[in-house]
């Protein structure tokens, strides 16, 4: 049932109640547009298609539709246009679709280690992957939105000296930065990668990530959010 309020003429000074009209939303659910009780009407002394319409958000899905602009015409000949409120009825949160299973790529090359990267980098969320501006200091660099990451598909385990490289690069972009390695880490690149909050994640020969760290845990498992 839509919500009703009292809508005074400032012509001949004569109160009405006006009920908000109800329309069906593409979904099924009634939605009506909001209006302010404590608003003043106003007069509709000339027309414009763009004063005609107000946008009308679903509370069930979150969908927003255009409809007729509220008016109310009252005896006396004016026609009133129905205050509003301010903002319209919020978009609910919606529980986050599942992400699909993970289909890896398997790594016979170093290529096909930054393929990897960049198929999971996709899954979890992340947009625009490219090569990176800059050249790390080993392996090779992809950046996306939001993000920067460093693939090193040597037979060497990543060095501290590595990831300290990486996280300054991403400091100076102002992003977050991740790195994945064929080789795994020495314990002084995990240990400063801990303290320096860069997920760490060990690329095996299926092209499937693992997460070495809890940060690699916990992007495992939000995606880029």
């Amino acid at each position: 049932m839509s919500e009703s309020v009292p809508v005074r003429c400032p012509a001949c000074r004569s109160e009405h109640h006006y009920e908000a009209p109800v329309y069906p939303c593409a979904c099924g659910a009634p939605v009506a547009p909001r209006l302010d009780p404590a608003g003043t009407a106003v007069p509709v002394t000339q027309r414009a298609w763009d004063d005609e319409w107000v946008t009308v958000n679903c509370a069930a899905c979150g969908r927003e539709s255009e409809w007729p602009r509220p008016e109310l015409g009252c005896p006396c000949g004016t026609v009133l246009r129905v205050p509003l409120a301010s903002t319209t009825a919020p978009e609910p949160k919606r529980p986050p679709a599942p992400r699909r299973a993970f289909q890896p790529v398997t790594i016979r090359t170093a290529r096909d280690a930054v393929t990897a990267a960049a198929v999971y980098l996709r899954w979890l969320g992340y947009r625009d992957i490219r090569r990176a501006d800059q050249r790390p200091t080993s392996g090779i660099g992809l950046a996306a939105h939001g993000l920067l990451a460093q693939i090193d598909p040597t037979v060497d385990p990543a060095s501290r000296r590595d990831v300290e490289c990486l996280w300054l690069t991403a400091m100076t972009e102002s992003t977050h930065c991740a790195y994945f390695s064929l080789a795994g880490y020495t314990p002084d690149a995990r240990s400063r990668a801990d303290s320096l909050g860069v997920p760490l994640f060990v690329l095996d020969l299926t092209g499937t990530p693992q997460p070495v760290n809890s940060q690699a845990d916990t992007l495992d498992a939000t995606g880029a959010g």
